[in-house]
């Protein structure tokens, strides 16, 4: 009898639901994550017997940062909604390379960070929570120090010396110039090529990782991404590759969907989210007109900053305007739209900075929680509506800031309406744009609108998103109430009967 009460008030919560289409996922895609991206010398100290040579005080030195300290925060890395992890290069570093570029042993975690058994930890801690995990692989070049620099039988390993002047767009020169006066790998040499597809095998098969984040993809031929994707992605099924390229770039990125690069960085787009959320009363219509209808085409990484630019909190200080206010309000755009949002630490604070080194400062910890639980309400509501992830994207409104659009997957409906404006706006959506005769019920802030005469009018106050799904309208289920009252009387009988037995 208990065991029948209980699963008929289940029964009945389950209706009770306010979204009337729970779409299930198939699986999880790589557009249904959400990536956490971090630099590992500058988030968290989780280990002080590795702080050899740390000086937390320059910005160019190795500040404390490791694999253990990551570890410690995976849970709230977690709570945040996110289910991705990106690490900047683990590899074994010159002097000061805390950044992870300058390697000099491809085979070894650099000792500041920690050892191969604390990064499997991490990993494993990750896949317990059902996070998959990303690392930089550097193809393009080793630390000026290298052992192979003095090899005589390696020196057809490397380009000879060219410095890249920044802003070069000489492809050519770009895949053999030393950038930043670091030797150039010669990719074209069969046993480089050799050597860094074994040494990638080596980390997926050694560690368990899920993607690789490849830096500089635009400084190395395609040829070598067409042999590498090809043979990394024998080793893991569905493993991510990631192409980051330099920021000054105009490389054509369906070069590299054909080289089987799962996704590049496009900076291009980033700027342009940063120009339409750093301030308000900016039109959208630069960024939808890019946005894919649908998740058939190359994926597109949706970020705001990353390691190699100013941060985004930068931006919005230089236009006098609050940084919480304004990184809700992108972080909402980039959630619920095509793509996946890689989101760099310190974000969660609205950390401020201006250029390397300044915007790898050090994540703190005792920051005010309202942004990041903002980014846990967004990040929770992404990864139960299908919709925001799969669903085809059309703008239904878009007026100096105030913008509407719907994502639609599988007879789910969301409808994201962003105020981007300095004053409140209404905006009426017709029976042509959504279906008529039901409610738009609002999960980021509760907000409620019902159809009246086929139409919806939405009302938001300046700064403030809302995303909503299409459902039945509202009102008095005498189904449910016939259901509860049947709950009652049999938890009463059931009652009732044990009285009886103790008699």
């Amino acid at each position: 009898m208990k065991k029948i009460t209980l699963l008929i008030i289940l029964l009945l919560l389950n209706s009770s639901f306010p979204v009337n289409a729970a779409v299930e996922k198939q699986g999880r895609l790589w557009q249904d994550e959400s990536v956490y991206s971090i630099m590992i010398d500058r988030f968290n100290d989780g280990d002080r017997k590795n702080d050899t040579d740390v000086n937390a005080k320059d910005p160019l030195a190795y500040n404390g940062g490791d694999i253990q300290g990551i570890i410690d925060k995976l849970d709230y890395i977690q709570e945040m909604g996110f289910t991705a992890i990106r690490l900047t290069p683990i590899f074994d570093n010159t002097k000061n390379g805390y950044h992870g570029f300058w390697v000099r042993d491809f085979y070894k975690v650099d000792e500041h960070f920690g050892t191969i058994n604390t990064f499997q930890t991490l990993v494993k801690e990750a896949h317990k929570r059902k996070m998959k995990v990303m690392v930089d692989f550097v193809t393009n070049n080793v630390a000026a120090d290298h052992p192979w620099i003095s090899d005589s039988s390696k020196q057809d390993w490397f380009h000879k010396k060219l410095d890249i002047l920044d802003g070069n767009e000489n492809q050519k020169e770009l895949e053999k110039g030393w950038i930043d006066g670091l030797p150039d790998l010669n990719q074209d040499n069969p046993e480089v090529k050799k050597y860094l597809i074994d040494a990638a095998k080596w980390w997926i098969n050694k560690t368990d990782i899920d993607g690789i984040s490849l830096p500089e993809v635009n400084y190395v031929p395609i040829s070598f991404w067409s042999d590498f994707s090809n043979e990394v992605k024998k080793e893991k099924k569905d493993l991510f590759l990631l192409g980051v390229t330099s920021k000054n770039t105009s490389t054509d990125i369906q070069e590299y969907e054909g080289a089987g690069i799962d996704s590049v960085v496009n900076y291009q787009y980033s700027e342009k989210l940063r120009k339409t959320f750093a301030d308000t009363d900016q039109s959208f219509n630069t960024l939808y007109s890019d946005a894919d209808k649908n998740q058939n085409s190359f994926l597109r990484v949706n970020f705001m900053d990353n390691e190699y630019t100013s941060r985004f909190t930068s931006d919005i200080v230089a236009k006098k305007q609050f940084p919480g206010s304004r990184w809700k309000t992108a972080l909402v755009y980039l959630y619920t739209t095509p793509g996946i949002p890689v989101i760099y630490y310190g974000t969660d604070i609205a950390l401020n900075g201006g250029e390397i080194p300044e915007n790898r400062g050090q994540m703190s910890f005792r920051a005010e929680k309202e942004l990041i639980d903002y980014i846990t309400k967004v990040g929770e509501l992404r990864n139960q509506l299908p919709s925001l992830t799969r669903g085809t994207m059309e703008m239904l409104y878009d007026q100096h800031g105030m913008a509407v659009y719907k994502r639609v997957y599988k007879g789910e409906t969301s409808i994201i309406a962003i105020n981007n404006t300095s004053k409140s706006q209404s905006v009426t959506l017709s029976n042509d744009q959504i279906e008529g005769g039901k409610e738009l019920r609002g999960l980021l802030a509760g907000d409620k609108v019902k159809s009246e005469d086929n139409k919806y009018t939405i009302i938001l106050d300046r700064d403030n998103s809302e995303i909503y799904v299409l459902a039945e309208q509202s009102g008095i289920k005498f189904s449910l109430i016939a259901g509860l009252v049947v709950v009652y009387l049999l938890f009463f009988l059931f009652l009732y009967k044990i009285r009886k037995q103790k008699r």
